[in-house]
């Protein structure tokens, strides 16, 4: 059974993790956090000792949602470059504040703490290396199976992926429409035809 202290902590880290991911560590504060959850300050020191102790929760929550999804893309597309090309779909879903509210959490993180709050980039490039990897593997996994080509670099192809959709995903919200997406989606398809599907 979770007790109510455990329900409170994971209420205060859902409510707060939007705000974080919208308006960044440095924009958010106390306040705002307070006016989301509903509760005075003491209630969440109560379970947060500092701000940057329920940052990195939320930052760990909003990266559990965009795991969620992956699992959801996965089971749903047993191919994997199927799952390659419903990952980078997952990009329109970010950038559209349906996954989450702010869009990439990783993204926005590293942008944002990049020289200011360096434990807080820390985290964040410790959860994108587990996004690249995960892709990795996906590929790993789709070249024993023949779905992928036998001579393909998966490491270079998975960096590949992330990179083109993390950065198309930063020129999207810069320039309020999808057409960086458009065209990121456009060379990755030519990616993989050149590297990745089977002759």
């Amino acid at each position: 059974m979770v007790r109510k202290g455990e329900l409170t902590r994971e209420r205060i880290v859902k409510k707060a993790a939007p705000v974080f991911n919208k308006f960044g560590y440095a924009g958010t504060s106390m306040s705002d956090i307070m006016r989301e959850t509903g509760l005075e300050k003491g209630g969440i020191y109560n379970h947060f000792s500092t701000k940057d102790e329920l940052a990195f929760a939320a930052l760990e929550y909003s990266t559990s949602v965009m795991t969620e999804r992956l699992r959801e893309i996965f089971a749903q597309n047993p191919n994997a470059i199927a799952r390659i090309l419903a990952c980078a779909q997952m990009y329109y879903e970010l950038a559209r504040d349906e996954l989450l509210i702010g869009g990439c959490p990783l993204l926005n993180t590293a942008i944002e703490a990049d020289d200011a709050h360096p434990a807080l980039k820390a985290r964040a490039r410790e959860a994108m290396n587990q996004l690249v990897d995960t892709i990795r593997r996906v590929l790993e996994k789709g070249i024993a199976r023949g779905e992928v080509r036998a001579d393909a670099d998966s490491a270079r192809a998975a960096l590949t992926l992330v990179t083109l959709m993390e950065g198309a995903l930063m020129m999207t919200k810069l320039v309020e429409n999808e057409s960086p997406l458009d065209a990121a989606m456009v060379t990755l398809n030519q990616f993989i035809d050149a590297n990745l599907r089977p002759v």
